[in-house]
């Protein structure tokens, strides 16, 4: 009798255990994804490193994602996203490490590409030109550089205004990674500007629907608009235009990017659009402007994004949101910048208080912008799938927690596109 109770309990677990898997399947299948909730909006995407497009196991730069992890990982880019960009695999270091034609390493970028074609996704390319994580030998040559840095005039800034932005350094350190030795003409630099793009872009036109052409040239301080790197310093302040030139000569119908940081900021924004403005001026064919939003909790409020965003309608080109994340931590609430080691320093010491419902109001209020702008914002990607494998993870600013599941924000984010339905 007891073995007949104790049989008949084991199969009650058994059902219910079943029932239970089964109505979380249910739940699963009912619940809205973020690429179905803003289909009639915009793409919704996501950043991948070399992990999550390679399916591999644990990596030096990615100690905390075992293969079951990152398997997870996968699966919801899939469930959730509709297009995906590269978190470095496109960068020139990584795709184009060494001089020549023979300096390629296209494996990481040929397995994103292919990630993102095999799942029919949107896919983006991130970035030809910028003065972070660019090899020594593309600066290199052999005319001494001035004893003095030749700090040349913007394009859109008057041009005998005093240069105030020193070369200073982004993520990875300073412009070419600490580069100061004998550099190379302006003819040798647009020179292997103009291969690296017709390389890189060549070999994935048609796939790659969309490319940050010349990523942050704009300074941070001081009256310059432009960042005083070394592409200014050696080529001039047509170096944004020529690459613009030579990645439309190698795809003609790829949507080409100016992308930035910190253009919450009234002044840094002011730059921008003189910048895109003079650019627009001369047929550069700058296609479409990316907003990085590094941003936190605290700021900027709805009223302050929405007022980035109409003045930045004024330019008549679509806009995409780059970059998204929020930081939930204590330090660097007033910070928009995009430094690896600064953000390091400033998501440290914890969140702060009441976290996860400032992360999610603070999502909501970005997407509530985001849609009241529609027709303009025509992408938004998020700068990680999730905190474990955010850059900026000591502040937990991302939808899914490290291991994949929801956070309020989530929620707040598929609400807005809920109201936004009912409105219409």
């Amino acid at each position: 009798m007891k073995t007949r109770i104790l049989n008949l309990n084991l199969y009650i677990g058994l059902l219910a255990t079943a029932l239970l898997a089964i109505g979380a399947t249910a739940r699963a299948a009912d619940a809205p994804t973020l690429k179905d909730a803003y289909k009639d909006h915009f793409y919704v995407g996501v950043a991948i490193n070399h992990t999550i497009a390679t399916g591999a196991a644990v990596r030096a730069d990615n100690v905390n994602r075992t293969e079951e992890r990152v398997e997870k990982d996968i699966a919801l880019i899939k469930e959730q996203f509709n297009q995906i960009a590269p978190e470095n695999d496109l960068k020139w270091a990584l795709i184009h490490p060494q001089e020549g034609a023979d300096g390629y390493d296209f494996g990481p970028a040929d397995a994103f590409v292919n990630f993102g074609v095999s799942n029919h996704m949107y896919i983006v390319g991130h970035t030809l030109v910028w003065h972070g994580q660019t090899p020594n030998w593309v600066f290199a040559g052999t005319n001494q550089p001035p004893e003095v840095a030749n700090v040349s005039p913007s394009t859109v800034t008057n041009m005998n205004a005093v240069g105030t932005n020193a070369p200073g350094g982004r993520r990875f350190g300073r412009e070419g990674f600490g580069f100061r030795g004998p550099r190379g003409s302006r003819e040798e630099l647009l020179q292997r500007m103009r291969d690296h793009i017709h390389t890189v872009v060549g070999r994935y036109k048609g796939k790659i629907k969309v490319w940050d052409v010349v990523n942050e040239a704009i300074a941070d301080r001081g009256t310059n608009t432009l960042r005083n790197s070394l592409w200014l310093q050696i080529i001039g302040p047509d170096f944004i235009a020529k690459a613009f030139e030579y990645a439309h000569e190698a795809d003609p119908d790829a949507i080409l990017r100016y992308n930035d940081y910190g253009l919450e900021s009234p002044a840094k924004r002011h730059k921008f659009i003189s910048l895109i403005k003079s650019l627009q001026a001369q047929h550069v064919p700058v296609m479409a402007i990316g907003s990085q939003t590094h941003v936190s909790v605290s700021s900027p409020s709805f009223e302050a994004e929405d007022q980035a965003l109409t003045e930045l309608e004024t330019l008549g080109l679509p806009i995409h949101i780059t970059e998204l994340d929020v930081n939930s931590a204590q330090g660097g609430q007033r910070d928009t910048g995009a430094d690896i080691a600064n953000n390091a320093a400033t998501t440290q010491g914890g969140l702060v208080d009441n976290a996860n419902q400032r992360l999610a109001n603070q999502y909501a209020n970005l997407f509530r912008a985001f849609l009241k702008h529609q027709n303009s914002v025509k992408v938004v990607t998020l700068w990680g799938v999730n905190d474990g494998v955010s850059w900026r993870a000591g502040g937990r600013p991302l939808l899914f927690d490290a291991n994949d599941q929801p956070k309020p924000a989530f929620e707040a984010v598929i609400a807005e596109a809920k109201k936004a339905t009912v409105t219409k």
